[in-house]
């Protein structure tokens, strides 16, 4: 975004795409600049409390620099999202409890946003896994191939796949298009069973729905999806 001018009660958007400008008029805009956990008051300097730009520093199982003091959630300046800070708790609660809880792994973790349509993502995006030096394939599937997704009226969006291409290892997954946030847990649950994209490709999903769309992404990695 560019810049924002008002006149007659409307708004209007200047967005850069490339080398491209376009205006767009609305409404109403609404700005979203990000973040920040709250750790002003808490008497941290007292107890000598380690902070970093704003945020509490933490271990693996959420101890602090000072024995004994925790901290989870947005003050972490981890991952600011709802589903991350209740993992930090448990993690912190059972370490609490002497048990060993494993190390959360936050690329696994799922990025959800709820507008219309609704955005779902976790791990590595293309560009980031071939910066780590992967050789990667891409899988998608678009909603107007679904049958599911044509009954809903609902045909704007798609899934995308980032995939080890030596050993099929689903790298990341992106995704665009009505309730694909409820995609997130079986596409991560496949990550985190070391499962590749021949499992999820192979596993009969139910018809009509809209998970039948990762079943044809995974196919699509190796051009093998049926409906697209």
């Amino acid at each position: 975004m560019q810049g924002v001018s008002v006149s007659g009660g409307r708004a209007s958007v200047s967005v850069s795409t490339g080398d491209e400008t376009t205006e767009i008029v609305a409404d109403k805009v609404l700005v979203a600049v990000g973040v920040q956990g709250n750790i002003e008051g808490l008497g941290l300097e007292v107890l000598g409390v380690e902070t970093e730009r704003g945020s509490i520093v933490v271990g693996d199982a959420m101890e602090t620099n000072v024995p004994g003091v925790y901290a989870v959630g947005d003050v972490t300046g981890k991952m600011l999202l709802a589903h991350v800070a209740s993992a930090q708790g448990v993690t912190a609660v059972e370490t609490i409890a002497g048990m060993s809880p494993p190390k959360l792994d936050y690329t696994l973790m799922p990025r959800a946003i709820y507008c219309k349509p609704q955005v779902a993502s976790f791990g590595l995006t293309e560009a980031q896994a071939r910066e780590q030096g992967f050789e990667v394939k891409i899988g998608k599937f678009p909603f107007a191939a679904s049958g599911k997704a044509l009954a809903l009226s609902e045909v704007d969006g798609l899934v995308k796949l980032v995939v080890d291409s030596e050993v099929g290892e689903i790298l990341g997954a992106h995704m665009v298009g009505s309730e694909v946030t409820e995609l997130l847990g079986e596409v991560a649950m496949t990550k985190l069973l070391e499962g590749t994209t021949a499992e999820l490709g192979w596993l009969v999903h139910p018809h009509p729905t809209i998970s039948e769309m990762l079943k044809e992404a995974a196919l699509a990695v190796d051009g093998k999806a049926i409906h697209s």
